[in-house]
């Protein structure tokens, strides 16, 4: 049975989603409570609880024209725009450190052969997500949008001759502390990632890329030094196995559209703008 907490996400969603497909004639407040069907006060109110902004802000933030200003400064960051939006905040972003250590040939190889696996469900402010980990650290962190099953069993086709158990461990707690901004109790988030050795360099390229910023495809790519890889880049940007933690949310088109998103643009959005909440709050 669907709790408040993510009827609030799917309204949330929905409105977000309305705001991107509309934001060139500026909707109203009005017209997009009715969207989500509750009253132009719940709405304003369970909107400004959720993203830290008015809807009116949020409005603001992501047209077209404020994310091509971000590209256009790589210094500009999300923080920044909560300012311009009339936010005001003397708090600092704290940084998160976040470490890639990659599986041996062998483990890559033979499926997660003589691994443990340990997972466990959560809620995030996006949605009910499983994370896992094995003994070096986090392997897997995906949205469970069609239930506990459905997740499960993909996370076994990644690894399909480990060992699991459904157990919550340090390595999935301090994982999940980024959601709760308790950063007092997180020294380090540990990942253990099965990937090629282009995917993990891309990998820890995107771990470069703080809260609070955006990059695009090309830029990952001149970062790497691989300026004509952007392609590939995007390949493997598309096959992170560690939603949020690997911040692939936070690359949009040279354009500055959003653009897509393995978990569905609009919950990229949604990311995007929760991000920006928590900085101006800072």
């Amino acid at each position: 049975m669907e709790t408040q907490k993510e009827l609030n996400y799917r309204r949330i969603a929905a409105a977000i989603d309305f705001y991107r497909q509309n934001f060139k004639r500026q909707p109203s407040l009005e017209e997009a409570a009715e969207h989500v069907h509750v009253s132009p006060f719940h709405f304003q109110r369970m909107f400004h609880e959720w993203a830290g902004v008015t809807p009116k802000q949020f409005l603001q933030y992501i047209s077209l024209e404020h994310a091509r200003g971000l590209l256009k400064n790589r210094q500009a960051t999300l923080f920044d725009t909560a300012l311009d939006t009339g936010l005001s905040s003397t708090g600092r972003l704290h940084d998160l450190f976040v470490r890639i250590e990659g599986m041996t040939p062998g483990e890559f190889r033979n499926g997660g052969e003589g691994l443990e696996i340990n997972y466990s469900f959560a809620e995030s402010p996006f949605g009910k997500i499983i994370v896992a980990s094995t003994h070096r650290g986090v392997c897997y962190m995906a949205f469970a949008d069609n239930g506990p099953v459905d997740a499960l069993r993909k996370l076994v086709s990644r690894f399909p001759n480990a060992t699991f158990n459904q157990l919550t461990d340090t390595f999935q707690q301090n994982a999940l502390f980024i959601f709760t901004q308790d950063w007092s109790k997180l020294d380090e988030i540990k990942l253990h990632l099965r990937g090629t050795p282009f995917q993990l360099r891309v990998w820890e390229t995107l771990l470069k890329v703080p809260m609070g910023e955006v990059t695009t495809y090309s830029r990952l790519a001149a970062d790497l030094n691989h300026p004509q890889a952007s392609r590939a880049v995007g390949t493997a940007v598309g096959s992170n196995p560690v939603a949020f933690l690997i911040p692939c949310h936070r690359v949009i088109r040279a354009s500055g559209i959003i653009g897509d998103y393995h978990w569905g643009s609009t919950r990229k959005a949604a990311m995007i703008a929760w991000e920006s909440a928590q900085i101006s709050k800072q």
